[in-house]
Parts: C-alpha cells; sequence; structure tokens
C-alpha cells in the first residue's frame, strides 16, 4: 500500500492496479464495465478489490464521465432561500432519476461561470442548470448562446432557471415563472385595500427578475389610473440589509406612503424591522408585503403577506425537462404561474 493512502486509512485505485498487477486504467475498465476485459484479468482486479476493501468514488466516477450521470446547478448565491428551495428541487429530481448533482455557487463571478460551465461541458454533464435573474443585455445573450452552442456540442443541455429565453433556435430550455404577473397581482390586492401611496422597495434596475416585478407592480399602478411617483421607486438588491437600509432611507427623507412592497421576502423582512424601530406598527400604521413565499415569511409578526413562487417544482421541473428532451424541443420555454398569499400585514387603509 502506498504511503499516501496508508495515511488516509484508504486504498486507491493504484493501490489496487498494483495488487491486482494490472494498470489504473484497467482496473477503471473493470469496474466501470464499458470496456471489454478478459475474465482472468476481470477476476483478478475484483479479487484485489475484495482484499483491500475498495469503495470507488462515485462523485470521481461521475466527474470522470463513468458511473452515474452528472447534473450541475448553477446560482448566484447558495444562501438566498429562493436559491435554496429550487436547488433542493434540483436534488431531489436527480437523484430520483439516478443522477448526481453539483451545485456551483458564482457569486456573481461571470467568470467564474464561464469556467464552471466549460469544465460540465468537457465532462459531458447531461445538463447545466442557470439559476435566477441576470442582466439582459446582448453582451449576456451573446455569450449564453455560446454556452448553450458548446453543451449541446458536446450532447449535453442548458436550462435557463427564472432567466428569459435567449430567442428562436437556440438550444436551450428556459423554465420561468410569471414574475410580473405576481407583482401586478400583489399591488393589485393592496390597491383593493384602499392604499395610493405604495412605496416599492426594488432590486437592482438592471436585474430582469427585479425588472419583471417592477414592471407588474407599475402596471397595477396604471390600471387604476395612477402615475407611479418615481419618489417610490426605491432600487438595491434583494437582500434582508436592503430592505432595512431603503426603509431607514424613505422615513429618512419623510416620503409619504402607507402601504409597502418589497421586492422579496428578505427585504420586506429589513423593512419589517426598520418599521418596527420607527415606533411604527404593521399593518396599523404601514401594510407590509414581500414576494417570494420562502418559509419564514408566515412567521413573522405580522404573518406576510406575499406572491407564491414554485420554486421546488421549478428546480424539478429544470430537471426531468433536460432530461426528457427531445430533438423537437430546440428552444423550449415554459412558465409557471404565481398566487398572492393573503395572511395579516395588509390591512386596510385607516381613513
Amino acid at each position: 500500500m502506498t504511503r499516501k493512502s496508508q495515511d488516509l486509512g484508504r486504498s486507491t485505485i493504484r493501490d489496487v492496479a498494483a495488487r491486482a498487477g494490472v494498470s489504473a486504467s484497467t482496473v477503471s475498465r473493470v469496474l466501470g464495465g464499458v470496456y471489454p476485459v478478459s475474465a482472468a484479468t476481470r477476476a483478478r482486479v475484483m479479487r484485489a478489490v475484495r482484499e483491500m476493501d475498495y469503495v470507488a468514488d462515485a462523485r470521481a466516477k461521475a466527474v470522470a464521465g463513468v458511473g452515474t450521470p452528472t447534473l450541475a446547478f448553477v446560482l448566484e448565491d447558495i444562501t438566498g432561500p429562493s436559491f435554496a428551495h429550487m436547488a433542493y428541487g434540483v436534488e431531489r429530481e436527480a437523484t430520483r432519476l439516478g443522477h448526481l448533482c453539483l451545485v456551483c455557487s458564482t457569486e456573481g463571478d461571470v467568470r467564474h461561470e464561464l469556467e464552471f460551465v466549460e469544465m460540465m461541458r468537457a465532462q459531458r454533464a447531461a445538463a447545466v442548470i442557470l439559476v435566477g435573474g441576470a442582466a439582459d443585455t446582448a453582451e449576456y445573450r451573446e455569450r449564453t448562446r455560446r454556452m448553450a452552442d458548446s453543451l449541446a456540442s458536446a450532447g449535453s443541455r442548458l436550462v435557463l432557471c427564472g432567466r428569459p429565453p435567449l430567442g428562436p433556435g437556440a438550444p436551450v430550455t428556459a423554465i420561468e415563472y410569471d414574475n410580473e404577473g405576481g407583482a401586478y397581482a400583489l399591488v393589485a390586492h393592496v390597491l383593493s385595500r384602499g392604499h395610493r401611496r405604495i412605496l416599492f422597495l426594488g432590486g437592482k434596475p438592471d436585474h430582469t427578475t427585479a425588472q419583471g416585478r417592477e414592471r407588474g407592480c407599475l402596471a397595477a399602478l396604471r390600471a387604476r389610473g395612477l402615475e407611479p411617483d418615481p419618489a417610490l421607486l426605491l432600487h438595491g438588491d434583494f437582500t434582508r440589509d436592503t430592505g432595512h437600509r431603503l426603509m431607514r432611507q424613505a422615513l429618512k427623507e419623510g416620503l409619504e406612503f402607507t402601504a409597502v412592497v418589497a421586492a422579496t421576502d428578505m427585504v420586506a423582512a429589513g423593512a419589517l424591522t426598520a418599521l418596527h424601530e420607527a415606533g411604527l406598527d404593521v399593518p396599523g400604521d404601514v401594510s407590509l408585503a414581500g414576494y417570494d413565499d420562502i418559509p419564514f415569511a408566515r412567521d413573522l409578526h405580522p404573518a406576510l403577506t406575499t406572491v407564491h413562487v414554485p420554486y421546488e417544482e421549478l428546480g424539478r421541473l429544470a430537471v426531468r425537462t433536460a432530461l426528457e428532451r427531445t430533438p423537437e424541443s430546440a428552444d423550449e420555454h415554459l412558465l409557471l404561474g404565481t398566487h398572492v398569499v393573503v395572511r395579516d400585514s395588509v390591512a386596510a387603509l385607516r381613513q
């Protein structure tokens, strides 16, 4: 046994090869069962495997293109609750269908995303699933189209989950949810309670998810004959700290509003804390709504009115459509519905 494997307390494929008197590649062929090997050689290798109690690493085999097929799941922030639920859906469905799931968190680094996708192409992953919104620019579309073509040339598939499609002919599956429609329905609900001055705490202006939610919000206002006040549109990112900061900013500037619609439940949670710190009651003084319906939204005080997004089903569907694709599904585009979940944080406007 080699010094390294002794130190680790675990036999390696090279240890097995040395015991059987064959090469490591021959051991790999025997264990993978994908190349013809003589009966005598196979018997020697398997005897060495038993004697050394060797266990092949399933992840190493998958990355090497042998054994369990692989799916890759690429997201910007693995700590985001909505992303976590989508990742859970991907992992559960991949496991059910006999695939190993690899997760990459890019932290917004485009180069890291490209490097990971290229690695998955080289390793012939069954599919690569890109999750979450992006800056919808010509550069982004061109870069993503190149990734899609590169994966397709290797027999793989690019799946855009929560991102807009690339256009006709792209070898991509795009799975979205009704982002804009959910925001429209949510603001329509707030308006139905008598509110007219609604503060919107949105995301980054160039982010596709943030853009959809803002469009839905503004469309609902205009449908009621209300012209949106630019002063009541504040932008940041989708975090709790952004919600807290923007809410404190709005209160400090003395903006007039009776309700707040936050672009995510995390933003709403930060806004709720800032309102409580300012001595304001929700929903007695200010109504508040979020977006996503992540689990803790029901445990806030008061429980948060929000938009339910089927994140787990998005993840599961991304896997199924990627693995069950046909030549006719070159630029497949699927859209899931959303709906408003009414809880206690939005009340009728006090006259």
